[in-house]
C-alpha cells in the first residue's frame, strides 16, 4: 500500500511537472508566434537556456524563400552588433597579456589620430569617445561595396568632426569598437578575424562561426531579406569589411550558447576582467552609464541582466542573460522586418515569473 501511495506521488508529480512544462513552452511559443506570424516569410530562431543548458529550442519560418527551406535552430545567421561582445573580450585579453591598459590613449597605438591624445581605449570600449559614427555618414554609399582595409575604414571617418568630448556622454558608436578592432590587429600582428577565431572560436568549440563572407559556401547559412511594400526582397549587400570588428561576424544560436557558458565560466577572462567587462562605467561628471564593455547593463523587474542586439541589412539579433538565475534568452530573425528584441525580452520576464528560476 505504501509502496503503491509512492509511486502514485511520483506519477502525479511527473504529470504536474510535464503540464507544466507545457504551460510555459505553450506561454513562450505565444510570444514569439504573435510577432512572426508569416510561417512562409522570413523566420527565426530562438534558444532558452537554464544553467547553461537549453530547456527550449525552436526555429520559425524559412531560411531561403527562392528554394522554400525551412529554417533550423542550427542555421548560421549573421550577429550584427553582437559582434561587439567579441571585440571587447578580444581586447580584454590583450590587456590580460600586457600588451595594452583600458586606460591607453589611442595615440600610443595610431600616432596621427586626430585628438588620440585625449581618447582612451576605455572610452571606445563604452561609447564614450565622442568619435563621429561612420553610419550616419552620408557618404558611406560610395563605399559600401569596396573592400576597405582597417586602416582605410579608419582613416575614412578620422578626421570628422567630433560629437563631443572624451567621456562627456554615452552615444552608441560603430566607429569606437571599428577603431577597437584596427587596434587588435595593430597589437596582436594577427588580423581581426583570425583572432578572434584562434583564440576564441576555435577555443570554445564554436565550430559554426565564422567571419561573414559572401563568397565563400557556409553549410546551414540563412538567407537575408527586407521587406518592402511589394513584398520581400533580398537584403541589401554591403561589403563586410565595412561593419568590420562592429558587426561583421556570423553564427548560430548553439554556438551562441558555448559563448555565454565560457563567459559564466570564466574561460576567456579572468574574474577581474569580467567585472570590467560586466560592470557600468561613469562619464566625466560621475553620471552612470548603463554599459559595460560590449553590453548594456540592465534591469527585468528589478534583476539585473546583461544585454545586446544586432541590426545589419537582412537580420536582426537579440541576447538576454541573466546572470543571479543563469538564464539566457538568445534569438536570431534573417529579416530585419522582424525584431527579437521585445520577443526575448518578454520571454526572459516570463522565466522570471515562472517555477524554471527555482530549479
Amino acid at each position: 500500500m505504501k509502496r503503491t501511495l509512492i509511486l502514485l506521488v511520483l506519477v502525479i508529480s511527473s504529470l504536474t511537472n510535464l503540464i507544466h512544462g507545457q504551460s510555459l513552452d505553450s506561454k513562450i511559443e505565444d510570444l514569439i508566434t504573435n510577432e512572426i506570424q508569416d510561417q512562409n516569410g522570413p523566420g527565426a530562431v530562438f534558444l532558452i537556456a537554464k544553467n547553461g543548458e537549453p530547456i527550449y529550442q525552436k526555429a520559425f519560418g524559412k531560411a531561403n524563400l527562392e528554394l522554400d527551406v525551412n529554417l533550423e535552430d542550427d542555421y548560421v545567421f549573421q550577429l550584427g552588433s553582437m559582434t561587439k561582445q567579441f571585440t571587447a573580450v578580444a581586447i580584454m585579453m590583450l590587456k590580460e597579456q600586457g600588451k595594452l591598459d583600458t586606460n591607453d590613449f589611442i595615440s600610443k597605438f595610431i600616432p596621427d589620430y586626430p585628438n588620440g591624445n585625449n581618447i582612451r581605449i576605455h572610452h571606445l570600449l563604452t561609447h564614450t569617445s565622442g568619435i563621429k559614427d561612420f553610419t550616419t555618414m552620408k557618404s558611406l554609399r560610395e563605399i559600401a561595396q569596396k573592400e576597405m582595409s582597417p586602416k582605410m575604414m579608419v582613416d575614412f571617418f578620422k578626421n570628422e568632426p567630433v560629437d563631443f568630448a572624451p567621456g562627456e556622454k554615452f552615444d552608441y558608436n560603430n566607429s569606437g569598437y571599428v577603431l577597437l578592432g584596427y587596434l587588435i590587429e595593430l597589437i596582436s600582428k594577427d588580423s581581426y578575424q583570425d583572432f578572434i577565431e584562434k583564440n576564441i572560436f576555435q577555443k570554445i568549440g564554436m565550430l559554426q562561426s565564422i567571419y561573414a563572407t559572401d563568397r565563400q559556401i557556409i553549410k546551414r547559412r540563412a538567407y537575408g531579406y527586407q521587406k518592402k511594400e511589394s513584398g520581400y526582397v533580398n537584403k541589401t549587400v554591403i561589403n563586410y569589411s565595412i561593419p568590420y570588428s562592429s558587426g561583421a561576424l556570423m553564427s548560430t544560436i548553439t554556438d551562441m550558447l558555448k559563448w555565454q557558458n565560457a563567459l559564466r565560466q570564466n574561460l576567456l577572462l579572468s574574474p577581474e576582467s569580467a567585472i570590467s567587462v560586466f560592470s557600468k562605467h561613469k562619464l566625466n561628471n560621475g553620471e552612470e552609464v548603463a554599459y559595460g564593455y560590449g553590453w548594456h547593463i540592465r534591469e527585468i523587474n528589478g534583476i539585473q541582466t546583461r544585454e545586446h542586439g544586432g541590426s545589419i541589412f537582412g537580420f536582426k539579433t537579440m541576447g538576454v542573460y541573466i546572470p543571479t538565475k543563469d538564464i539566457y534568452v538568445i534569438g536570431f530573425t534573417n529579416c530585419d522586418c522582424i525584431s527579437p528584441t521585445k520577443i526575448t525580452q518578454n520571454i526572459a520576464k516570463l522565466l522570471l515569473d515562472s517555477e524554471v528560476i527555482k530549479n
